[in-house]
């Protein structure tokens, strides 16, 4: 019990990355722990897109940064990532996605695998290219990005959680 709540509080986004490649079994792990994230009703919106190959990794890199008005890498050198989508027909779809993000997150911290939730992914695959992918992947329009987490194993130690802001608490 102890040591889920402190992987909750030592979680910290990674933004430089070394090539060395997340082992597809503990990928595995990861994608099923995002599978497990509460979802409204138990609809289970979310479809979790694996992606290791560099081809498409770059292209997604590219597409990503295109959005951003850039040509920098935004996955920061991170040689894996999971887009999460979700059907927007699903009420919940959007507050589903995020917890599954963070429960990817979460579990890739617990397995030793440093992340990053990289936004644009609705605008990546809105895209004509990204629409293009969602048909590679078998997935219909109605499938929104969400979020890509970025996995890989950190280039840097990772920097010290900032302090908490003050009073966000509010006891009613």
């Amino acid at each position: 019990m102890k040591e889920a709540y402190e992987n909750l509080l030592t979680r910290r986004s990674v933004r430089a990355y070394r090539q060395q490649q997340v082992p597809r079994e503990v990928l595995a792990q990861i994608v099923e722990a995002g599978r497990y994230a509460p979802s409204g009703m138990g609809r289970q919106p979310c479809v979790f897109v694996v992606v290791q190959d560099r081809q498409t990794r770059d292209l997604l890199s590219r597409l990503n940064a295109a959005v951003m008005g850039t040509d920098s890498d935004p996955f920061y050198g991170a040689p894996a990532v999971i887009v999460v989508l979700a059907d927007r027909t699903v009420p919940t779809y959007l507050y589903d996605g995020a917890l599954a993000m963070g429960n990817l997150m979460n579990a890739a911290h617990a397995l030793g695998v440093d992340s990053c939730w990289i936004h644009r992914a609705k605008e990546v695959m809105d895209s004509p290219e990204g629409r293009a992918l969602k048909e590679q992947w078998g997935l219909g329009e109605q499938y929104e990005g969400i979020g890509n987490c970025i996995l890989g194993y950190t280039a840097a130690p990772a920097a010290p959680a900032k302090p908490r802001r003050e009073g966000n608490v509010i006891w009613g």
